[in-house]
């Protein structure tokens, strides 16, 4: 038996949250009746489930982490006709969509899978789940640029919050700067070195929770063990229990 809302999302119809809403809004049958309580145990199995009409397929759940090069967008279809990160794993028989987003100037990690559950809790800000940045910037940055990223950043849409900061590397033309953040605003890492007066020349995330690349390189991809995603799951669960967030915790 599964919990109505966790079997919509798991089926890549929805996120969790959003199974949910539709669900309390009348849009799900469960053997021909309408159900309106999300947490409704119901058999995967033989239980027939039905979203707006349309009869939810139960898939297997897949997890794949991309390095995803500069060029393709972080997304599952794009109508213009421009390669998208789908497009590096090949023909998959799942409806698969990126957990998160990178720009397309943007390399790195990048988790791709079906489960929407595990998506919610990689993007909402409530699970405070790390993320890990390296970029090479224009300059050097002072001690005094580097103590305003960690307290924050204020930038058009509002603060970023803390960061925690590490100097790679220092150079007079060029530098590498580490950032860990939690938040996943559009642009926000490439927003937040542009406001310290150090603009990225090249940026790439190197880990989300407790994932990382290991040796992929870019544009290769490998499927996830159920060891690596039932860590993952542990990680937001212990970020978000923190009563009092602080980075690491």
């Amino acid at each position: 038996m599964q919990r109505l809302s966790k079997l919509i999302a798991a089926a890549g119809r929805a996120s969790r949250r959003r199974a949910a809403d539709l669900i309390r809004a009348g849009r799900v049958c469960v053997d021909g009746q309408v159900v309106t309580n999300p947490a409704l145990e119901v058999d995967p199995v033989q239980s027939r489930v039905e979203v707006d009409g349309h009869r939810l397929r139960v898939q297997p759940t897949r997890y794949f982490l991309l390095n995803k090069p500069r060029g393709p967008l972080s997304t599952a279809v794009d109508n213009r006709g421009r390669t998208t990160v789908l497009d590096l794993l090949g023909e998959m028989k799942e409806r698969l969509y990126p957990a998160g987003r990178l720009d397309a100037d943007t390399e790195g990690l990048l988790l791709i899978t079906n489960d929407g559950d595990l998506t919610y809790r990689l993007t909402h800000p409530r699970y405070r789940v790390e993320k890990v940045y390296r970029a090479e910037v224009k300059g050097r940055p002072s001690r005094a640029a580097l103590r305003r990223l960690a307290q924050g950043v204020v930038l058009g849409d509002g603060p970023t919050g803390p960061a925690r900061v590490r100097l790679l590397r220092a150079g007079r033309e060029s530098s590498l700067v580490e950032l860990t953040v939690h938040a996943g605003r559009k642009r926000m890492v490439r927003r937040m070195l542009e406001a310290i007066g150090h603009p990225v020349l090249a940026l790439r995330r190197t880990r989300v929770g407790t994932l990382t690349l290991g040796n992929l390189r870019p544009g290769e991809w490998r499927s996830l063990t159920e060891e690596a995603v039932a860590d993952l799951l542990a990680h937001t669960r212990r970020a978000a229990a923190c009563s009092q967030p602080k980075l690491g915790c």
